[in-house]
């Protein structure tokens, strides 16, 4: 039962046979175990490598033929050019020394339920394409909503007052922002009718992500509506609740209609976390939805020391975070959670004759196309599945534990040495700092100071680190992360910052 008998045909055999099979059982599992042997090895390797890659623009495209071969390659020979052309053009973010971007966190669990992914190809657009990719992600959704101590109203298990929220896996934050602003966006129109779409306002501070502009605009506001509160080092960068209440009564005055709020839980910049519990009352005074983008610092709050920086969290729409980013899930994973699942649904549905079927038209299951921007999606939740199962909450959280004492560790480094200093508070991970070892002299001068070390930096191939301007003030930032990271990567990192700076006063 379930496979076809295939032991006759009337089909000439010479039709029947082929010699290309792209999807060999055997011959896969040979070239698997090879793929793991190089992924492997390239992660015992990893440290021999530039950190940063130190090619010019052109490298690869230049070393590379114009047009494709049309007979098969040897997989001997495409690990070669691997080797030969792509690892030296690549900036290794798994490296132990990568302490630019927030990481991209992996681990073996996670390889292991990629692999799964990939291998069972499921296209889980509907419950009935795949149930156990619905049911899972439904799953593994309240899981981690239990570990964040988030309230029952954001998950399929419910509360209660018989709300209908819960939580899906998007692409990446920008997916997550943009389709609650769609949530958003429509219900306020149904309201205020589409006549009146120029009217809709949508709020952050200057230090949420690009994404939100961006997403904002593909969702229909217009540019001029787009309000990015200023913050300040006085209030560590965090959007300021009577700042925010101040614009939203003006744009009421003016005519205009408060749509969306958006709150961070760890900025890029310097992970500042805005107040969700003043900044709730201002979003429900005036009827917006209100979002939280913890993308970074949401992985955290799995740690009981760091949960109060959800606080309020009960009185939001939606949240998103990022397990790729802490959570050693591997890239992409965004989990978004919702309080009205419904207005999701409503804005995002479809339902062409060729995916209608009696489980979803009996409203007894969850179709996850309608909760996202597109159709098709994978099987990501195995993923993030067999890396709480392999390494339960307590793995996961002395992980984020030890991050952070790392960083703590390289703030006192910097605080040792009075050329240096530290420029906001540490909050998670992230460690904000400046060359400044003439603190009398003109600002730019010390910015410049501070470039050339970032490249003396970086050029080395060493480690990486990257900067920002915050409050008009250059600095730089290393974020401690990468699974491979050790105590011994940080203090070499500082060991060659200091020669760096050494060399800077030297010249």
């Amino acid at each position: 039962m379930g496979s076809l008998d295939l032991s006759s045909s009337d089909e000439p055999a010479s039709s029947q046979l082929s010699d290309f099979k792209p999807l060999n059982p055997e011959e896969f599992r040979k070239q698997a175990h090879q793929m793991v042997d190089f992924i492997a090895d390239y992660y015992t390797k990893i440290e021999s490598y530039p950190v940063l890659s130190q090619v010019q623009p052109g490298y690869i495209r230049t070393r590379l033929p114009h047009t494709p071969p049309n007979q098969p390659e040897p997989l001997e020979a495409i690990f070669n050019d691997i080797n030969s052309l792509i690892i030296p053009a690549m900036t290794h973010w798994l490296s132990p020394n990568f302490f630019a971007f927030f990481p991209a966190t992996v681990s073996t669990a996670a390889f292991l339920g990629e692999m799964l992914c990939t291998g069972f190809n499921a296209v889980g657009f509907n419950w009935l394409a795949s149930p156990a990719v619905t049911e899972l992600e439904m799953v593994v959704m309240d899981w981690l909503a239990n570990m964040l101590r988030l309230p029952k109203s954001f998950t399929f298990a419910g509360d209660d007052t018989g709300g209908s929220g819960g939580g899906v896996i998007q692409n990446t934050t920008s997916e997550s922002i943009l389709v609650t602003l769609i949530a958003a966006r429509d219900r306020a129109l149904d309201h205020i009718g589409a006549k009146n779409m120029r009217k809709l306002v949508v709020y952050s501070s200057d230090q949420t992500h690009s994404t939100f502009s961006k997403a904002s605009r593909l969702a229909g506001i217009h540019p001029s509506n787009i309000r990015s509160i200023p913050t300040n080092l006085a209030q560590g960068f965090s959007l300021c609740p009577e700042n925010l209440g101040r614009v939203v009564k003006d744009d009421v005055a003016q005519g205009l209609v408060p749509l969306y709020l958006c709150a961070t839980v760890g900025t890029t910049s310097t992970t500042a976390v805005d107040p969700l519990e003043p900044l709730a009352d201002v979003a429900r005074a005036y009827g917006m939805w209100f979002h939280v983008d913890a993308a970074y610092g949401g992985s955290a709050c799995i740690c009981p020391e760091f949960r109060h920086f959800l606080n309020g969290v009960e009185r939001v729409d939606s949240l998103s975070l990022s397990p790729h980013k802490w959570l050693l899930s591997y890239l992409d994973c965004c989990c978004l959670w919702v309080k009205s699942s419904a207005q999701l649904v409503k804005a995002l549905s479809t339902n062409p004759e060729y995916l209608k079927n009696k489980p979803s038209e009996s409203d007894s299951v969850v179709d996850y196309k309608d909760w996202q921007v597109g159709t098709g999606r994978r099987f990501k939740s195995i993923r993030l599945w067999f890396v709480i199962r392999s390494y339960g909450v307590e793995n996961l959280q002395n992980h984020i534990r030890s991050d952070v004492r790392m960083a703590k560790k390289f703030e006192r480094f910097v605080r040792s040495d009075p050329r240096f200093e530290i420029l906001v508070p540490i909050r998670f991970a992230l460690v904000c700092f400046r060359f400044n070892p003439y603190p009398k002299v003109e600002s730019g001068h010390t910015e410049l100071l501070n470039r050339k070390l970032l490249d003396w930096v970086n050029s080395s191939g060493k480690i990486y680190m990257t900067h920002t301007i915050v409050g008009g003030v250059y600095m730089l930032r290393f974020a401690v992360g990468a699974t491979l990271t050790e105590e011994c990567h940080v203090i070499a990192a500082w060991k060659l910052i200091k020669e760096g700076a050494d060399e800077l006063l030297k010249s």
